[in-house]
């Protein structure tokens, strides 16, 4: 069942949206060679806990933390603990906010300076694509016309497009209906209206789409080990336009290494 949000609720997700963007840019001061994963963990929590919020995953399902810290060919759900960050990592951070009875989810994948040019491009064109995805979430549409923005974008370049992880509905619980995938054909699957909230993520391979579970049951990494990166917006879907509630902005003003800055893409191939 979908559940359509009012005014009143988008109000309320919106104030969630903005203690997870605050955190993330918490998080994106402290990235760094050598920092242990663990710490970013405790400082995301502390923050968010000190607005008034908890940390929408630490304990949902039995996940231990409150960051999904998703390193290199870890795709998701990736454990914080002590391993110190390298000068060539990617590193994925995923988070999600409950404030005053509502979710907001959100996640961006940094290269530290000493990544390469290859996964600066894989970044690169994952980040396009969560815009590309969300420039076709909008009433009347269908979430086949999401699916297919993104894959058609990446598939261009070679990369896999996970298929067993998707995008979701965002809302009292953290996930609700209607299913985003970024795979799928245009006209088809659930028709978009005003007043959905929804999560679109995209998650992006460098190389095959396919992934494994690890034996703890929860980090998906890539069955070829070559790098994943991973995106994510909450959006809302309004009568005459799509809303991006959640953030990056204050990651993109903490985070020292201004990568997108210097991607060798041109514009023209965007």
């Amino acid at each position: 069942m979908i559940h359509l949000k009012t005014e009143e609720d988008l109000q309320l997700i919106r104030e969630s949206s903005q203690i997870l963007g605050k955190a993330h840019g918490e998080v994106a001061r402290l990235i760094k060679p050598g920092i242990k994963t663990k710490e970013l963990d405790r400082v995301a929590e502390e923050f968010i806990r000190d607005h008034g919020g908890s940390p929408s995953f630490k304990n949902y399902n039995g996940f231990p933390s409150s960051l999904c810290i998703s390193v290199n060919e870890v795709v998701v759900h990736g454990f914080p603990g002590n391993y110190e960050l390298r000068e060539t990592d990617i590193i994925a951070v995923d988070c999600g906010v409950y404030f005053k009875g509502f979710h907001s989810d959100s996640a961006y994948t940094y290269p530290l300076e000493g990544a390469s040019a290859e996964n600066l491009s894989l970044l690169e064109r994952t980040y396009e694509s969560l815009y590309r995805g969300i420039e076709q979430a909008k009433a009347g549409n269908r979430i086949g016309d999401i699916a297919f923005a993104i894959q058609s974008y990446v598939e261009g370049f070679g990369y896999g497009v996970v298929r067993e992880l998707v995008g979701h509905g965002v809302g009292k619980n953290l996930h609700e209906d209607p299913e985003v995938p970024n795979y799928g054909k245009r006209g088809k699957g659930v028709k978009i209206v005003a007043g959905m909230v929804f999560a679109i993520e995209p998650m992006i391979n460098r190389g095959t789409r396919s992934v494994v579970q690890e034996r703890d049951g929860w980090t998906i990494r890539t069955a070829d080990r070559k790098p994943s990166a991973h995106f994510e917006h909450t959006v809302a879907v309004l009568e005459d336009r799509t809303e991006i509630l959640t953030t990056h902005k204050y990651i993109e003003e903490n985070y020292t290494y201004k990568w997108r800055s210097k991607s060798q893409l041109s514009k023209t191939e965007l």
